[in-house]
């Protein structure tokens, strides 16, 4: 990009826009032109305060990637509550138990109030003056680093922050952004990718009659569950949906389907072309697969898909029996399928059913093509962090920049990230509170909290058509010395390349352009002033595109004779991580809402626990609450039992998110780290780390402590029966109604 002038194509990329986006953009009313005029900074409207009466303004949840719409509700000045905003076609008007807790981010105790400086052993608060200083130093338009050098670690970001985040990064000629989830679905997106054609197909829930589901927890942890929760209440409407979930950890799904079966894990995929194999007998599939696809899957018969996974010979004639009469159907397939060796394969196997099936245009279709491709969700990977740790290692990173991620806690322990990290000679950390990686950092910048700042997202998943969100502040931020990232990053490019951000005087106002300029695409005659402003009102800015089709290609599919899984005698347990809701892989522990949140499964809180079968624990004479060494090849650690009857009884299965060491007075020595004891496995396909093909071996230490549970160890109210119970034949409900009412 030019540093003197410049020309009106580098002025839409710098607002994220190109393409067939840019070329809209130069028709219609907007003012802007190439930069040259200023745009006006926000100015705080007048207040229209009314004491005790709430007033709504529409934001975007940022507590996970699914970018729902909210409404927040403002008296006298202070957020006091989120609801779902109907506007949006993801949330629908809904919101759930995580988006709630958005607001304890917001008054979160243990918030960075002020800029952080290295010190010696230590982080001390430091002025902006200060912190900006040594940011300039490194970053600014003398910086004597470049390429390589520099890494910028992420987690998912969108929309024009990640616009800024791109050009910020391409100003040092650095290919090195890294986008990292410890629960990346990359496994699953490159095999749908693969057989599909699409990533992340449209879930047409409501239209099926039959889901199988493999391990897809589209309930709780799936990629947009408030969406997909209002799609299920109508697939169980008249006529009622059938749902059947198969995997080797009951989830919030299996807990609501009608059928939920235990399946060995990583022999999901055998099970699925079990599944084709019975399929293409039938008449009405027997054209679906090319003949020599159709010849290996007859080495998947029934008894030896039995003996591999562990699932009955007759559940797979029952199921493929259901498939035959219930159309149309839909093919799940969800992380415990994908985190394996055969992760890819797994993946392909069950998507193969859906091709079979014929459920593409009817329950699956293709996402529309985004007219602004800058501003999706960057992809995340694991093996993007193994790469990031290899660079740091070498001592070729000198710079290393973090946000909106902890690899410190979740990268798994044989990947050494936070010694590596000690190699890089200057790192900073942009977050709302410190955590175990920002603690490692030599400067750490505070940021606004989500309720305070604006911004733009775009969601991965877009069920119809194609959303931006906006995000605006639903009241004065708190603490005067924490700043939004947009404005950090927007200041950095102003010193590396002044010419090209002179009109924005901050983030709000190259917000408000980029919006603006964006118009033509919505197909609005409204000025731009009305534009924006209906663009706050909303929270949303919605487009309505057609869905693509889907291509079949069963060549992904690599087929051989069902492959028998070795036993492992030192090692006789799989190993299977939980995904909770609430916490996801840890980010969300230091909110105490969600700590005391019960888990919807055992009802425990504030704790970790291991999950083994009945049968299995009372071989092994295991009590509820005896503490258990759980060790393997990489690790070990110590958590208290749970007997857990949706579990397969060779598995164990631990939830992730808790044993934090810095991360606040409500995440720190609470419960254990499960990241820490995955072994170095990874797919074959896509390197992905596996993160379900650990095995372990659990051993008493013959100590016992209380599981603490929402119901109480006793389910008798402490032993205190505060409140008497009589069986319900016993009561005279007409008299106790009667009393109520009177």
């Amino acid at each position: 990009m030019s540093s003197s002038i410049i020309d009106r194509r580098g002025f839409l990329r710098v607002l994220g826009i190109s393409g067939t986006a840019a070329t809209l953009a130069g028709c219609g009313n907007t003012s802007i032109e190439s930069g040259v005029e200023l745009v006006e900074s926000y100015v705080q409207p007048e207040d229209f305060v009314v004491p005790g009466v709430g007033v709504y303004y529409a934001s975007t949840c940022a507590q996970c990637g699914s970018g729902c719409g909210i409404m927040g509700r403002v008296r006298e000045g202070r957020i006091l509550k989120l609801e779902g905003n109907p506007q949006s076609v993801i949330s629908g008007g809904k919101i759930c138990g995580l988006g709630q807790a958005g607001v304890q981010v917001h008054y979160n105790p243990d918030r960075l109030t002020t800029p952080m400086m290295r010190d010696g052993d230590g982080l001390k608060p430091v002025s902006w003056e200060k912190a900006g200083a040594a940011l300039s130093a490194r970053l600014g338009a003398s910086s004597p680093i470049s390429g390589e050098q520099i890494a910028f670690l992420t987690g998912e970001i969108s929309g024009h922050q990640r616009v800024l985040l791109d050009l910020f990064m391409d100003s040092f000629k650095s290919t090195n952004h890294v986008v990292y989830e410890a629960l990346s679905p990359a496994i699953g997106q490159a095999a749908n990718k693969a057989v599909l054609g699409v990533e992340q197909p449209v879930l047409q829930i409501d239209k099926a009659r039959l889901i199988l589901s493999f391990g897809n927890d589209f309930l709780g942890t799936g990629p947009s569950p408030v969406h997909m929760a209002a799609q299920y209440a109508r697939f169980r409407k008249a006529p009622r949906g059938t749902l059947i979930q198969i995997e080797p950890r009951m989830t919030l799904t299996g807990a609501n389907a009608d059928r939920w079966y235990a399946i060995k894990p990583g022999t999901e995929g055998i099970f699925a072309l079990g599944l084709a194999n019975s399929l293409v007998q039938h008449q009405a599939y027997a054209h679906a697969l090319p003949a020599d696809i159709a010849s290996v899957l007859k080495l998947y018969d029934k008894e030896t898909v039995s003996e591999l996974t562990g699932v009955h010979a007759d559940t797979l004639s029952h199921i493929a029996g259901m498939l035959w009469e219930n159309s149309p159907s839909l093919v799940l397939a969800g992380p415990s399928a994908e985190g394996h060796a055969n992760g890819f394969q797994n993946v392909a196997a069950i998507q193969l059913l859906n091709l079979i099936l014929e459920n593409n245009g009817k329950t699956l279709q293709g996402q529309p093509a985004h007219p602004f491709p800058q501003l999706e969700p960057a992809r995340s990977s694991t093996a993007a962090l193994a790469k990031l740790d290899a660079l740091m290692a070498s001592g070729q990173c000198q710079t290393l920049l973090v946000m909106g991620c902890n690899p410190v806690f979740t990268a798994p322990a044989f990947v050494h990230f936070a010694k590596h990290m000690e190699k890089v000679p200057f790192k900073v950390a942009f977050a709302t509170q410190l955590d175990e990686t920002a603690n490692q950092c030599d400067l750490v910048l505070p940021l606004l909290s989500p309720l305070e700042a604006f911004g733009t997202h775009v969601a991965g998943y877009q069920p119809k058509g194609v959303e931006v969100m906006i995000q605006q502040p639903l009241m004065e931020r708190l603490y005067p010395e924490t700043r939004a990232f947009g404005d950090i990053l927007l200041d950095l490019l102003k010193q590396r390349n002044p010419t090209a951000y002179k009109a924005f005087p901050d983030y709000y106002a190259y917000l408000k352009t980029a919006v603006t300029k964006a118009k033509p695409v919505f197909k609005s005659s409204a000025s731009d002033d009305d534009f924006w402003e209906d663009a706050l009102r909303n929270g949303v800015l919605h487009l309505e595109l057609p869905p693509t089709g889907l291509q079949a290609h069963t060549e992904a599919l690599k087929l051989g004779k069902p492959q028998v899984s070795e036993s492992d005698t030192q090692y006789p347990f799989y190993f299977v991580p939980s995904i909770k809701a609430d916490l996801r892989d840890g980010r969300h522990a230091n909110l105490p809402w969600l700590q005391e949140s019960p888990d919807p499964l055992t009802t425990i809180v504030w704790d970790s626990w291991v999950e083994i079968h009945p049968s299995t624990a009372a071989e092994m004479q295991i009590r509820e609450g005896d503490i258990l060494s759980v060790q393997s090849a990489t690790g070990i650690v110590r958590v208290k039992a749970y007997l857990f009857p949706g579990i397969q009884p060779d598995t164990v299965s631990m939830p992730l998110g808790q044993g934090h060491s810095q991360y606040g007075r409500y995440a720190n020595d609470v419960g254990v780290n499960p990241f820490k004891i995955l072994n170095p496995i990874f797919d074959e396909r896509t390197g992905e780390l596996a993160m379900y093909a650990t095995r372990v071996v659990i051993k008493k230490t013959g100590e016992n402590a209380m599981v603490v549970k929402d119901e109480g160890p006793t389910n008798v109210q402490q032993g205190r029966k505060l409140v008497a119970t009589l069986a319900a034949d016993q009561a005279a409900l007409a008299k106790e109604v009667s009393r109520v009412t009177q």
